[in-house]
């Protein structure tokens, strides 16, 4: 059933993708992308035409009966959910959720496989009084039990370092240290780390040098402007075109997505991170 609020968000969304400017490329040396959740009041297929008018090459974090549809605007999924009882609180550092998780990849990693989604979200979870060492310990334990799932299936398992300052508090995998710790002892090309720069710049800064540092370990990025986690624009405090400059210096080959909640015209806001991170 159509509603007048549907009608309505489809009317104003299709009027603003008329006033998006085209690309007829990709943008830049990145593969960018777009996180599905900041636009939620905009029709899926909309948002699938806005990003490749834009020169986009990606739709992040779909449910899987949701993969197909920026294949229709030559597009692909680039994060996809595969473990629906994965959550941030309740994640890989806890080796009583290990054997459901492992349940629930192996038939969440084929379906990414078969759509073509090269990557599916993975979380630590919360510390719960749990020392980051035990922490980091049963994490390598559980992404041991998933890597062959991934390996098989040529899909890659991001696990995303987040804020536990203003966001995420008690969550684990708040340093990108403790991340490439775990990526490094678990030694499976399709075991990686999602680098969130809005949270990273809230814990850690020191930006472009850490991103450096543990580029083997990154398999994807993540945007959104600090603080608020609103539009990459002057009033932010990273320095966005310079670091998205320095990811492609680095020849980095995987997605850098945006995920900032828009203020003011959703897709002109898009349009605008884009540009500014067209490298």
């Amino acid at each position: 059933m159509i509603t007048r609020r549907g009608l309505m968000a489809s009317s104003l969304a299709t009027w603003a993708l008329s006033a998006v400017p085209a690309c007829s490329a990709p943008a830049g040396r990145l593969k960018q992308s777009v996180s599905r959740w900041c636009y939620q009041d905009i029709p899926l297929d909309t948002l699938c035409a806005a990003a490749a008018k834009m020169g986009l090459q990606g739709i992040d974090l779909l449910e899987p009966a949701d993969y197909e549809t920026p294949r229709r605007y030559g597009l692909r999924c680039t994060m996809g959910y595969a473990a629906p009882g994965m959550t941030i609180a309740h994640g890989l550092n806890r080796r009583e959720h290990h054997a459901a998780f492992e349940q629930a990849f192996r038939t969440g990693i084929p379906q990414a496989a078969k759509a073509g989604v090269p990557n599916v979200i993975a979380f630590s979870g919360n510390r719960q009084g749990m020392s980051d060492a035990e922490g980091a310990e049963n994490t390598i334990a559980g992404l041991k039990r998933l890597a062959p799932i991934a390996e098989d299936h040529g899909v890659t398992i991001c696990v995303e370092l987040l804020n536990s300052k203003r966001d995420h508090h008690d969550y684990m995998a708040d340093h990108t240290a403790w991340g490439v710790q775990v990526a490094k002892e678990v030694g499976s090309p399709r075991v990686k780390l999602l680098y969130d720069i809005y949270h990273m710049q809230i814990m850690e800064g020191d930006l472009i040098a850490t991103i450096r540092e543990s580029l083997p370990w990154i398999g994807h990025f993540h945007t959104g402007g600090v603080p608020g986690r609103h539009n990459l624009d002057d009033s932010q405090e990273v320095d966005w075109h310079a670091v998205a400059k320095s990811i492609a210096d680095l020849g980095f080959q995987g997605y850098f997505a945006h995920e900032f909640m828009p203020t003011g015209d959703p897709l002109t806001a898009l349009a605008q991170a884009v540009r500014t991170c067209t490298v």
